[in-house]
């Protein structure tokens, strides 16, 4: 069975093998890759291809490391609302090369995606695995900011082209690109009541086939134990965009604050408020929605309660998870965020908005604390209930594990993907 996958990075094999630099994003991905190679070639039910963005200068052209042969193609993935169309005739050549027996992309978050379905012309085998759904982050994406900060501009927005208003665009435009590609494939891979339902109103005919991810191996070991956390420390994963809901988190902080004045709250991504790694002053990188996050950590008397911790890579987000006394959600959109699945491998408290596929994943009660989407003062009541009973936080925590790791399970999650390919070749 011979199957060609369209990634969105560069596979670590791959960079090894050449010395290159590479993403530790998406280990899922590799986790599956290093299934696959593991076996002997010649007892392999699957021929394997991967295809992926590369700027280099001498383009990898089927490549074979380990029995698996590596196509690059050019992308700007700086700026994935641009379709080009010209990587259609790459894509072309590599598939007469390959001629795969299904064809798997992965997300459909980039305008390759959409190409490749062009070049392929075949739905009945071609899988389209959803991550997150643009046109719904497109209609979400301001989630609640005042007008006047939607439509202001700073410097670095302007020399960038790059305002809130043209970041909601961009994503417009994915979500069209994102809709055309999901018409033109015959199959699609899911793993959430939500996408499942985006799916079916755009494309009803598609057969939509339920399979789990696999989560970064390190996030396997190892287990919260409040013993550990520093007391009534909250962690949000990202806040570097509207849409993940860091302005909510700081309007309810005052009110954690009057119960627990000790409470802080570190944010990981970008450092949107401050210098942070750039060599720039703040002055000539700050956007407009950080100037607004800065407002109201000026408003609330917030700064010695707020830290951004900046990238962080696997074992230091392992790391802060660990040493967090809770897990915060605040987005006003989800599919089926890989942060929430950690967190909930490593067993820790979690309280999250109740929007789009989390409700797929966790049940709040049981294994997390819900709250209304894009309202600061359910935020805050979440919150302090899980601190109010740590007891019932712990139990929330090992319910959230154990159910993690079902979900998550590695060979559970390769053997469906096995089933998968077998029931589209035989198509």
């Amino acid at each position: 069975m011979r199957v060609l996958w369209l990634c969105n990075i560069m596979l670590p094999a791959y960079a090894k093998a050449h010395g290159l630099e590479h993403s530790v994003r998406e280990g899922w991905l590799s986790g599956c890759f290093n299934r696959i190679t593991k076996v002997a070639l010649d007892d392999r039910e699957i021929t394997l291809g991967v295809c992926f963005p590369y700027d280099g200068q001498e383009m990898p052209d089927g490549e074979v490391i380990d029995g698996v042969s590596f196509y690059g193609f050019h992308a700007d993935l700086n700026h994935p609302e641009v379709y080009d169309g010209i990587v259609e005739n790459r894509f072309h050549a590599i598939l007469d090369a390959f001629k795969p027996d299904v064809l798997h992309i992965f997300g459909t978050e980039f305008p390759h995606c959409l190409a490749m379905l062009r070049a392929f012309g075949n739905p009945n085998k071609a899988l389209v695995g959803i991550q997150g759904v643009c046109g719904r982050i497109a209609e979400e994406y301001m989630a609640g900011i005042p007008e006047e900060v939607q439509k202001s501009a700073t410097l670095r927005d302007k020399i960038k082209e790059d305002t809130l208003i043209m970041q909601q665009e961009k994503y417009r435009i994915r979500g069209e690109h994102e809709r055309e590609a999901l018409l033109l494939t015959g199959n699609v891979t899911g793993r959430t009541l939500f996408d499942k339902t985006e799916v079916s109103k755009i494309n009803p005919q598609a057969h939509y086939y339920p399979l789990n991810e696999t989560m970064r191996s390190s996030f396997y070991d190892g287990k919260w134990e409040e013993k550990n956390a520093v007391p009534h420390s909250i962690f949000l994963s990202q806040g570097d965009y509207p849409l993940k809901g860091f302005h909510f988190v700081l309007q309810a902080m005052p009110e954690i604050l009057e119960k627990y004045p000790d409470a802080h709250l570190y944010v990981s991504g970008n450092n949107i408020i401050g210098r942070g790694q750039s060599k720039y002053p703040y002055f000539l990188r700050a956007s407009a929605y950080g100037k607004y996050i800065k407002s109201l950590i000026s408003a609330g008397k917030l700064k010695k309660h707020v830290t951004m911790v900046g990238m962080l890579d696997e074992e230091a987000m392992k790391q802060q998870f660990l040493g967090s006394s809770l897990y915060l959600c605040a987005s006003v959109v989800e599919n089926s965020p890989n942060s929430l699945g950690e967190a909930m491998l490593l067993g820790m408290p979690i309280v999250t908005a109740e929007v789009g596929g989390i409700p797929s994943l966790a049940t709040s009660g049981k294994e997390c604390l819900f709250f209304d989407k894009g309202d600061p003062e359910k935020l805050a009541e979440a919150v302090c209930q899980m601190w109010d009973e740590p007891v019932i936080a712990g139990v929330y925590g090992d319910n959230a594990r154990k159910r993690a790791l079902l979900t998550h399970d590695a060979d559970t999650n390769y053997n469906r993907l096995l089933e998968i390919y077998r029931d589209i070749a035989s198509k």
